[in-house]
């Protein structure tokens, strides 16, 4: 086969790709965020399905948020109380934030990692290309 042949096997190929097919369709993805609000206290209803799908500790993701919002916060079941009136593009913003910081692998982009602490210093291990980066908080 010579190479004009197979660009122009290559270009049928691409031509018969249509737009849906080419765009990456990203296969993690973070619930709707449910807030409820009760005089000055914000509720997050659906806070345990968070750390569920970021395979993550359910306190370190409430300590991370409280830090964000530099306000009291805690656990009550399923859900979380935070103290004033939050909107919920403020917690949506803020776990992307958490996805890309403590969850994705900065080397594939990949979400699957797990974090593991080695004397006092903590790294996120990337379970899809093995890669290990350290971590710049303390809230994985």
């Amino acid at each position: 086969m010579t190479k004009t042949e197979y660009e122009a096997l290559l270009k049928r190929i691409k031509d018969g790709l249509s737009d849906e097919n080419r765009q990456t369709v990203e296969r993690f993805e973070l619930p709707p965020v449910d807030v409820m609000w009760e005089g000055q206290k914000t509720f997050l209803r659906n806070f345990s399905e968070f750390p569920k799908i970021l395979r993550r500790d359910p306190d370190k993701v409430l300590q991370y948020l409280a830090k964000e919002f530099a306000v009291p916060a805690e656990r009550m079941g399923d859900k979380a109380m935070f103290i004033g009136k939050r909107d919920p593009d403020d917690f949506t913003r803020l776990l992307r934030i958490y996805v890309k910081d403590y969850l994705e692998c900065p080397t594939c982009g990949s979400p699957d990692t797990k974090a593991s602490k080695e004397n006092r210093i903590s790294f996120l291990l990337c379970e899809a290309c093995g890669a290990k980066s350290t971590l710049k908080g303390k809230y994985a």
